[in-house]
């Protein structure tokens, strides 16, 4: 008997079954649920970065038309999206890490914890996680990082969803409302000219990450300090000059 014989059979995964493929094929093999994760708002100069997981439920495919990465959705699809995952999922959950918390600890360390947590707080403990684009350590399960995951697996594609509209109704609502002048309701946070020209115009405010570099720019101008501690390098990345990699653009 030689070691081939020890080895399990293959899993097939068909082109048919789309962004379903990956998922469906762990399935077979015993190891679901099978969980995604997935973040919005890293690339962010301002707003919190929200983190979410998400278990789907298998052979579920055709109540999802359409599912796909949030950043090539419409506002009115991930809506729609949102709404059908929050009812039809065996679990999700969302985690809101503020922009504070992403001074004190830098966005890739905060990204991770909240990836954590995010799977932690799952009512459906996964058999096994899929990650978009790298591997996240210390998940209690088996894990994998699937590259542009948000596009060729639905259960990241529907925890992008989760997390990008999660983070939209934070920016247009509370943020925007307590903020008005820096008009987060239009930019959701990120470094588009107007938010850049608001930012010259007032200086950043307790909202803003003080650890990137563009936000320490801006408050220089008017003489302004951190309103905290920044504990993470400060001026580590300009968020202007897309020095952060970010999974969820506008």
């Amino acid at each position: 008997m030689t070691v081939t014989d020890f080895r399990p059979p293959r899993s097939v995964i068909r082109r048919s079954s789309g962004n379903w493929a990956l998922q469906s094929a762990l399935d077979r093999r015993g190891l679901g649920p099978v969980a995604g994760v997935d973040e919005a708002g890293r690339g962010a100069c301002a707003g919190p970065l929200v983190v979410a997981a998400c278990v789907l439920k298998p052979g579920d495919a055709k109540r999802f038309d359409g599912l796909t990465d949030s950043k090539v959705l419409t506002e009115a699809d991930r809506e729609r999206l949102y709404d059908r995952i929050t009812s039809r999922a065996l679990s999700c959950s969302t985690v809101v890490i503020p922009a504070e918390d992403v001074d004190a600890l830098g966005i890739h360390v905060a990204n991770l914890e909240g990836m954590r947590r995010s799977v932690a707080q799952l009512t459906e403990h996964p058999g096994y996680v899929l990650t978009d684009g790298f591997k996240v350590q210390g998940l209690a399960t088996p894990s994998v990082a699937v590259v542009k995951g948000d596009l060729v697996a639905a259960c990241v594609a529907a925890a992008s969803v989760l997390a990008k509209v999660t983070r939209d109704r934070l920016m247009a609502g509370e943020l925007h409302e307590g903020f008005p002048e820096y008009a987060f309701d239009e930019h959701k946070g990120y470094s588009t000219p107007l938010h850049s020209a608001r930012m010259t115009e007032h200086g950043p405010c307790v909202q803003h990450r003080w650890s990137y570099a563009n936000v320490v720019a801006a408050a220089a101008k008017h003489g302004m300090r951190s309103p905290r501690a920044v504990t993470s390098k400060p001026g580590l990345f300009d968020a202007s000059k897309g020095e952060v990699v970010d999974n969820e653009a506008l």
